[in-house]
């Protein structure tokens, strides 16, 4: 049983990394997959929770910033609007699962639905990795993300965002 605390606490602290090479020795045989998947799902929704959580009601200082507070309408509108899919999308975009969260936060985003949408990413999360590490590097060939540009992919996906929740994308606002 304590044995798989390691994976529950490294998801909480990092993600990917950790979470992978358990993978691998689930697939293995060395350890119990559904375990590893659940610990690795768990810790990662309670490393998203505790920013959530922690903020929720308190992130309002950042108000005090003329340039920042500019923003607060439009971002907590487009959160709201989008708060769903913000949720279920967030443990999958590694530069912004800090962000999201504290987007969610900021707009007031009711717990229950945070927390219940974010346990289902975080398991969609957990059973994704541990497909693509069963794949094997031909896993990452078939997604075409094998080449010198994969790695950009998640920066470009934090300035999008960030562009888009600040409403200064260029084109009329949602």
């Amino acid at each position: 049983m304590f044995s798989y605390l390691p994976i529950y606490i490294a998801a909480i602290l990092e993600g990917e990394i950790y979470y992978s090479k358990v993978c691998a020795d689930a697939i293995a045989g060395r350890l119990f997959w559904p375990a590893v998947l659940t610990c690795g799902a768990l810790g990662g929704a309670t490393g998203d929770q505790i920013w959530f959580y922690l903020l929720r009601g308190r992130i309002h200082w950042l108000d005090r910033y003329p340039r920042l507070a500019r923003y607060r309408d439009s971002v907590v509108a487009r959160v709201h609007r989008n708060e769903t899919g913000l949720v279920l999308v967030s443990r999958f975009l590694p530069g912004l699962r800090t962000a999201i969260p504290i987007a969610c936060a900021y707009a007031g985003m009711k717990p229950a639905k945070f927390s219940t949408l974010n346990l289902i990413s975080a398991f969609c999360w957990a059973g994704a990795i541990m497909a693509f590490v069963k794949g094997g590097s031909s896993t990452l060939n078939a997604f075409g993300l094998n080449t010198w540009w994969g790695p950009f992919i998640p920066a470009v996906f934090v300035v999008l965002f960030f562009r888009w929740l600040s409403g200064r994308s260029g084109r009329h606002a949602d």
